[in-house]
């Protein structure tokens, strides 16, 4: 048997679907399905339950699949031991992120990391928050930073940040007034055409129910699945939108667009954007990963200001 093949299987149980576990695996459907059934007939007993639908594994299936996938993450581990043992360039972070999370944000910790981590690399793509997932659940990267992360059981989220909500207008907007009292009421939404982002994400949901416990009625006049195209869109005179405050520094240095601060009533929770590290959960990690993760937890300015003291790094073996 083929560690190969163990590696098809354990893609595709941990994506539920041959067809995600192919593309995972870089395989077509077909070959993933004969590879599963390679292993089945050799076994002499059936790991998937097909009869079901959606299809399950089987109690022979579920032992399979534990020990499958310490035995190849086992293997990728001895297989980084010896390759960093003939490439003194040292392992690279593989690391997945959701497009908003700009990358002069992120580029100060890489810089940090080469630094602080001689011979360590970090490999940074951006892609859409259902590819992240993916890409983290199939080992393709290390890590992902994501929005509103929703873990479940195979995957860990560790709190990166917080990032306030702002209205953001055009400078003649009433809004941006000068007589305007800040932070801004959100029932002062009411009425106005509004940019938001696609129905069903995360995102979407924490905005449609903080406008309705402030009674706040707007009225939509687009949708987007990305922060990018709301800017665009509110650029062109489109309406207002709520967006992370660090999304429109750009913007708003440019004079392109006004951020208004949001206030919220008494005795409810601000609106904010929460990011999160993710990584797979019960994956051995190579020790160049989790010293990335503690650089990012570390909440330093990347170029410190006035003499600024820097608040004492956090460890996260615990959060591992």
């Amino acid at each position: 048997m083929q560690l190969e093949a163990l590696s098809i299987f354990c893609d595709v149980v941990r994506h539920q679907s041959f067809s995600r576990g192919a593309v995972a695996s870089a395989v077509s459907q077909s070959a993933a399905s004969q590879a599963v059934r390679q292993i089945e007939k050799h076994l002499g007993t059936q790991l998937i339950d097909r009869s079901k639908r959606p299809w399950c594994l089987t109690e022979d299936g579920k032992i399979f699949f534990q020990a499958s996938q310490e035995l190849v993450e086992r293997y990728h581990e001895l297989e980084d031991t010896i390759r960093r043992r003939q490439r003194p360039s040292g392992y690279t972070v593989r690391l997945a992120s959701i497009y908003s999370v700009r990358l002069h944000d992120l580029s100060g910790y890489v810089d940090r990391f080469r630094t602080s981590v001689p011979g360590a690399d970090v490999e940074l793509a951006y892609m859409h928050p259902d590819q992240v997932y993916e890409q983290v659940l199939g080992d393709q990267c290390d890590l992902g930073l994501l929005s509103f992360a929703n873990p479940g059981r195979s995957l860990t989220a560790i709190p990166w940040e917080e990032q306030a909500m702002v209205v953001a207008c055009l400078p003649g907007h009433r809004l941006a007034s000068p007589g305007t009292q800040y932070p801004l009421n959100p029932s002062e939404l009411s009425g106005e055409p509004f940019v938001t982002f696609d129905r069903g994400l995360p995102f979407r949901r924490e905005i449609d129910r903080f406008l309705r416990r402030h009674e706040a009625d707007v009225r939509i006049v687009a949708e987007f699945d990305n922060i990018e195209n709301i800017k665009q869109a509110i650029e062109d005179g489109a309406g207002i939108a709520l967006l992370p405050e660090p999304t429109l520094r750009r913007e708003v240095e440019n004079r392109a667009l006004v951020k208004v601060p949001l206030g919220q009533r008494a005795g409810t929770p601000p609106l904010v954007r929460p990011i999160s590290i993710i990584h797979r959960r019960r994956r051995r990690l190579n020790q160049a990963v989790p010293e990335f993760i503690t650089l990012l937890l570390d909440r330093r300015p990347l170029e410190p200001e006035d003499g600024a003291s820097a608040p004492e790094q956090r460890k996260v073996g615990a959060a591992l």
